[in-house]
């Protein structure tokens, strides 16, 4: 299942880069497909660092933590 649309990567490839630039749609459900798998890693590490920290909601410091001991 995609939540990132193939259009919303290629507003963000052309917005990053050379407008002129062309990214097919293969090109950008990759990229999509490395997105999400990305941030679902995230959300399950910022989930289990809430609930250690006996919290329901996730916040900016538990995903910047990620980053910190993960990387980008």
């Amino acid at each position: 299942m995609r939540n990132i649309s193939k259009v919303t990567i290629k507003k963000i490839v052309k917005n990053g880069s050379n407008p002129n630039v062309i990214i097919s749609d293969k090109a950008a459900e990759a990229i999509a497909r490395i997105l999400e798998k990305k941030a679902e890693r995230i959300a399950k590490y910022a989930v289990k660092r809430a609930r250690t920290n006996k919290r329901d909601t996730i916040t900016e410091e538990d995903v910047d933590t990620y980053r910190l001991k993960f990387g980008d």
